[in-house]
């Protein structure tokens, strides 16, 4: 199995060395790469990180890297969980029309004490140090939702597992719903082709 984790959050401005904005470079593309260059040695599923925040994004085809857009770094933070979720979807109707049996799934963690939150270079980090005492549950209880959709016979292809708490913030996992956008297979599909494009990587389901 694959379980695609990497993760940054609310950067100020920066690229990879492939010049893609950082977000969405390391959130998405970068899975959606991996996946694609080690698909023929997964046999079970792929479970891919999202978050509660795709909410919050939307996914720009015209300018996906941030280059013609005033930068926000909540908004680009939001299209790339966004698009994590999307590549979920599409990659298990891409399972499904292949006849394969691998299963493809969505997990976030909601809010947990991690270090993930200690990077935007802003008043942010002092306020989610506080969320983080006061609000947040461990790390490892952020680490169960994805535990739970890597292993669990049960967890379903094409599905997003959270914590069950108010507002999906907290404790055990169960499956969870996305928003409108995040089921959009029409940009879904457009996205998987750009992602192609970006990353050279293609044509892994077969």
């Amino acid at each position: 199995m694959l379980i695609n984790n990497a993760g940054v959050m609310a950067l100020p401005l920066r690229r990879t060395a492939d010049g893609f904005e950082m977000q969405i470079g390391t959130n998405h593309l970068g899975h959606f790469a991996l996946t694609g260059l080690l698909f023929d040695k997964i046999r079970d599923r792929v479970v891919t990180m999202s978050s509660g925040l795709h909410a919050y994004g939307s996914i720009d085809l015209d300018d996906l890297n941030w280059e013609h857009r005033r930068y926000d770094r909540w908004r680009a933070y939001g299209q790339s969980k966004l698009a994590n979720l999307m590549f979920t979807y599409e990659l298990q109707r891409r399972l499904d029309a292949a006849g394969s049996s691998v299963r493809s799934v969505a997990a976030h963690p909601g809010y947990a004490a991690t270090g993930l939150q200690a990077h935007t270079e802003s008043i942010f980090d002092r306020l989610m140090s506080v969320g983080n005492r006061l609000i947040a549950q461990s790390a490892e209880m952020g680490a169960l939702p994805g535990l739970f959709a890597a292993t669990a016979p049960d967890a379903e292809g094409g599905r997003f597992y959270g914590p069950r708490g108010l507002g999906n913030l907290r404790g055990h996992p169960v499956k969870v719903g996305s928003t409108k956008k995040s089921k959009d297979e029409d940009v879904a599909a457009k996205l998987w082709t750009l992602s192609e494009r970006l990353t050279g990587v293609t044509n892994f389901i077969t």
